[in-house]
């Protein structure tokens, strides 16, 4: 394993490629809303990232055909923008973005609730979300891996969700993926140690029901296996001598 250490130079090219991606994601928000198709919503995103001088990491990913994955419902990731899927009143709408900035990416997901969504949608909103802060209180250097993933699962546990085993968040710089992996549920060993200037894409993905998912015939798009809903939230985080610094996320 070969974890990064980023520079002070590209710490603030990596901070402006969030500080951008957060925008992207605050200027999708009116176009969450019935009757607007995913493949709308991603056309707009990457007019957005591109008249920022930006390149969408996605588009082309592994050959993913979108500037966005976009998950509807009990979608939990990967979601292709389609014409055809059309976002309705009470949908959870999960909206997974990044962009490159002078060579360096960024990575995010938020969840939105579309008009009038259940109680229980919106409690699955809320604990995936902070789930994420429950890790990063041990993203602090000297910490190691395991702190971060230990948080986010066992939080999600408290609450009987079920914790998504077969993906999980992952290190991020030059490269939309690099070492460590970092999943979201406790593991056996310790994994690395925390060291400032480690740069993490932290992103819980939890089910209503079970933990299971299964891959649909497009082989991107994966799914609850029983069907219940899923909630995604992510950030690229920085970390620091101190607290962690949220670079996705400025307000």
């Amino acid at each position: 394993m070969s974890v990064s250490i980023k520079t002070a130079h590209e710490i603030e090219l990596m901070r402006e490629a969030g500080h951008l991606l957060e925008k992207v994601h605050d200027g999708l928000i009116p176009y969450i809303k019935p009757g607007v198709s995913t493949k709308e919503i991603d056309r707009i995103g990457e007019e957005m990232i591109r008249s920022m001088g930006c390149i969408p990491n996605f588009l082309n990913y592994g050959g993913f055909p979108g500037s966005f994955c976009i998950s509807l419902n009990d979608e939990v990731v990967h979601g292709i923008p389609s014409e055809d899927k059309i976002i309705q009143d009470g949908d959870l709408v999960k909206i997974d973005a990044g962009l490159i900035y002078k060579g360096y990416h960024s990575d995010a997901a938020r969840t939105y609730a579309v008009g009038e969504v259940s109680n229980d949608a919106r409690k699955l909103m809320d604990v995936t979300r902070e789930c994420f802060f429950e890790g990063i209180k041990f993203a602090k250097a000297g910490n190691h891996l395991n702190d971060i993933s230990a948080a986010i699962g066992n939080y999600a546990a408290k609450h009987r969700y079920g914790v998504v085993r077969d993906l999980v968040g992952h290190g991020i710089g030059t490269h939309l993926h690099e070492d460590p992996q970092i999943p979201n549920f406790p593991q056996r060993r310790r994994g690395v140690r925390l060291i400032p200037g480690m740069t993490l894409a932290i992103e819980p993905m939890i089910n209503m029901g079970r933990a299971d998912v299964e891959w649909l015939d497009d082989n991107w798009t994966v799914v609850t296996m029983d069907g219940s809903l899923s909630a995604h939230y992510e950030n690229t985080i920085l970390i620091t001598d101190g607290e962690p610094e949220i670079l996705t996320l400025t307000k």
